[in-house]
């Protein structure tokens, strides 16, 4: 007698196959995070220059993973997610780790300094945690397409990258120009609490994705990013240095700027209606 299967029948479901490009912005984001932990690592080894470089490295790779993600059509919300872990350990603890080592190690044990270090753990844990809002903030706001239109010319608060640059700047002079008065840890502490609050709050700040540079422009612009990989080239942390003071001084005239736009638009909206006022 034939013996009858009564375990119900189930149909196989096909594997959906994942061309490799589409792994490859991972790839370069997975990259980014990696050199993030490997500046923690250097941090802690009192390698200060090969933590800077680290974190350097993981802002040109945050860079590169969303243009090689819109090159190969492979924007998905893995990325997304992956990118955002990235910038968090890269640009949120990795800097925070560094400044804290870097306050600690000149300090003498059973000196003064030592009692409060209790109070440079909670900043460095400040900036770090003001590095995640802004980040959290910034996946909130991605797909909001109601902003005004001065606002695309401009990111709502100071992008973590920025932010961990700035905070190594007075690292980068020590390492140029020999000069151990900035290692101190009353700036390093003001440079904390001032750059977290900058992530943290809806300051506008300069994006250069809305910039476009006119053809007149063109030849000078090109001679001065020209002259300033030769000077990377030659005196690599000295021009690290100037485009950390720079970029700070910028974040005032970027305030000016987006002040003078918006009182624009409203101008233009007051006085031809509510469908005036593009920029």
């Amino acid at each position: 007698m034939k013996k009858i299967n009564l375990r119900r029948y189930r149909p196989r479901t096909r594997l959906r196959k994942i061309p490799i490009r589409s792994m490859i912005p991972n790839v370069v984001t997975l990259l980014a995070a990696s050199s993030g932990i490997t500046s923690i690592k250097y941090s802690a080894q009192g390698n200060w220059r090969f933590a800077i470089l680290a974190i350097f490295a993981a802002c040109m790779l945050d860079g590169l993973d969303g243009r090689v993600a819109r090159m190969l059509n492979a924007s998905s919300k893995l990325g997304a997610e992956l990118d955002s872990l990235s910038d968090f350990v890269s640009f949120g603890v990795a800097p925070a780790l560094f400044t804290y080592y870097w306050i600690m190690e000149p300090i003498a044990p059973g000196s003064v300094a030592e009692s409060y270090k209790g109070l440079f753990w909670a900043l460095a844990l400040f900036y770090a945690m003001c590095a995640g809002f802004r980040l959290a903030r910034f996946n909130i706001m991605i797909d909001n397409e109601s902003q005004l239109p001065y606002w695309r010319h401009f990111f709502t608060g100071l992008p973590s990258p920025g932010a961990a640059g700035l905070l190594v700047t007075p690292a980068i002079w020590q390492i140029h120009a020999g000069y151990n008065g900035v290692q101190n840890p009353v700036v390093s502490c003001i440079m904390l609490v001032l750059l977290g609050t900058l992530m943290a709050c809806p300051l506008p700040t300069f994006s250069g994705k809305a910039i476009h540079i006119k053809v007149k422009y063109l030849p000078p612009f090109l001679l001065a990013v020209m002259f300033t990989i030769g000077m990377l080239i030659s005196q690599f942390w000295l021009t690290l240095g100037v485009i950390g003071v720079v970029y700070f001084l910028s974040i005032p005239i970027c305030f000016v700027t987006f002040w003078r736009m918006k009182r624009r638009y409203e101008r233009a909206r007051s006085e031809e209606g509510p469908g005036a006022g593009k920029l």
